[in-house]
């Protein structure tokens, strides 16, 4: 058995030192040390650059719909699309207004970035972070992010690292408050999903909690005063649907209170003052006749209760929607990057930022810089759309040039710049009224429609414009079902 004995030494020998079972034990208590050890490795956390033979990495910062139709046009086969938002969907808000008083669903107007790039969620170098970014180191191709964390007990955010060949910002622009104190404390902007939840909630409160006995009439005239300071198309469209669902449905079911309700719209200047004189005649009209009351005014404090006006007069209310337009957000100001006029990241003729290399910027959040010659483009969703449309297919070109990678795109002929030409405006006012503005500017000539048909092309447009045909089913037949059963009025 003298093999047997030398087979046993070999083994004891080559035998490790500590069991298997002890070393992964070990591995996994320490991740459980104290403070005072420090850990062995430090392990960068992130996704770094890309390899010479691997696709080249594109980041988008936002999902709206600027970015949304960037990733859309974009060919997976090109490029890695990494995208960094706070958000997983992509928001259709020219219907928005109507999710708030219940003529369409919530998800009907919500759109799942999976579905927009399918790429995201299938490709192995292709990825979503619901985080935000929060800076960006040109030199060394890289964004900062931070995940989002909601409630109390949630993990604390995470920061990590993301390298880029191409970055995309279009993180978009926050609601104009313009320094008005008791703004963002009181008020409820109309720009997300969960703004229209807030509103939808707190409508239906009030209107449970004024029915209750006890309540002074005062009180009951506070809590079902529905003000909208913005006198511009989502103020106008929500004022439109405000008024049509109280005459409509409220009328109907609560009628212990259907005297008590009021809409009133504060405006600085002239409500839509981007449309036809002769429209906003019309639209001024048709809400009168609805009972929404018009107040030129500007706002000067926002209370708990109630907001002073310029002239000292106070407005006591029970929901507050702010819908004054749009501003630079406070990431976009904290970026070292030239500015366009009013504050936006400052673009080229191509949507490049011309300062450094590789970073582009679409939407609400850029504008052409003064040396273009050109002006700053309202911020408004066919902007965006279009842009987003022109840099996915130059992006795909530059890639196909062999320019995807950083640092390689220097010589390449980018072509035509980026040329936009306005389609025209619209917006609802009410039960089966809307306006249709086709003219390319105020001062230009072109069609302009109010009225029955002009709804019908406001409806028809935007069912064609829903992002898929997934959405545009629930927004056909939501419309058909308030039509025939009315809005449902359930608090969930």
């Amino acid at each position: 058995m003298l093999w047997y004995r030398n087979l046993i030494k070999i083994s004891t020998a080559t035998r490790p030192k500590r069991p298997i079972t002890t070393n992964l034990l070990l591995t996994s208590l320490s991740h459980f040390s104290t403070a005072n050890e420090a850990p062995a490795v430090a392990q960068p956390s992130g996704l770094g650059p890309a390899k010479p033979n691997e696709k080249p990495r594109l980041v988008v910062l936002g999902s709206g719909w600027a970015g949304c139709r960037l990733m859309k046009g974009l060919d997976p086969n090109l490029y890695d699309i990494v995208c960094v938002s706070p958000r997983n969907h992509m928001v259709f808000t020219p219907l928005l207004a109507s999710t708030c008083v219940g003529t369409l669903e919530f998800r009907s107007v919500a759109e799942p970035i999976a579905r927009i790039q399918p790429s995201i969620s299938s490709a192995p170098g292709s990825y979503f972070f619901l985080a935000n970014c929060t800076g960006v180191d040109t030199e060394t191709h890289e964004v900062q992010c931070e995940t989002i964390t909601e409630g109390t007990d949630a993990l604390d955010p995470w920061k990590f690292k993301i390298s880029y060949d191409k970055l995309v910002i279009a993180s978009g622009a926050d609601a104009s408050t313009f320094g008005i104190h008791g703004v963002k404390e009181h008020a409820i902007f109309l720009r997300e999903v969960h703004h229209a939840q807030e509103i939808r909630r707190k409508l239906l409160l009030n209107l449970m909690l004024s029915d209750v006995p006890g309540v002074s009439e005062e009180e009951k005239r506070r809590l079902l005063h529905c003000v909208v300071v913005g006198g511009g198309p989502t103020g106008v469209e929500f004022s439109g649907e405000l008024s049509d669902f109280i005459r409509r449905d409220v009328h109907q079911r609560y009628t212990h209170v259907k005297d008590y309700i009021h809409v009133t719209l504060i405006e600085a200047n002239e409500i839509l003052s981007s449309f036809d004189d002769r429209l906003r005649r019309y639209a001024i009209k048709q809400l009168t006749k609805s009972g929404v009351r018009l107040v030129r005014g500007i706002v000067k404090d926002v209370k708990p209760q109630n907001l002073i006006l310029s002239d000292g007069s106070e407005v006591p209310y029970g929901l507050l929607v702010w819908s004054t337009g749009v501003g630079p957000s406070s990431f976009v100001n904290s970026l070292g990057l030239a500015k366009s006029p009013g504050g936006r990241i400052g673009i080229d003729e191509w949507l490049r930022v011309p300062s450094v290399q590789d970073v582009f910027s679409i939407g609400d959040c850029s504008g052409f810089l003064e040396s273009t010659g050109k002006p700053v483009l309202p911020a408004l969703a066919q902007v965006a759309e279009r842009q987003g449309k022109y840099l996915a297919n130059l992006l795909n070109n530059i890639s196909k040039a062999g320019g995807g990678h950083a640092n390689t795109a220097k010589d390449i002929d980018f072509g035509d710049p980026f040329e936009y030409k306005h389609l025209g405006s619209m917006a609802t006012v009410g039960r089966f009224k809307a306006l249709v503005d086709l003219r390319q500017s105020k001062e230009a000539k072109g069609i302009s429609l109010a009225g029955f048909v002009s709804w019908f092309i406001w409806r028809s447009a935007y069912l064609t414009r829903v992002v898929s045909w997934r959405n545009r089913f629930y927004v056909a037949i939501n419309w058909l079902t308030t039509f025939v059963f009315g809005r449902d009025i359930s608090r969930i």
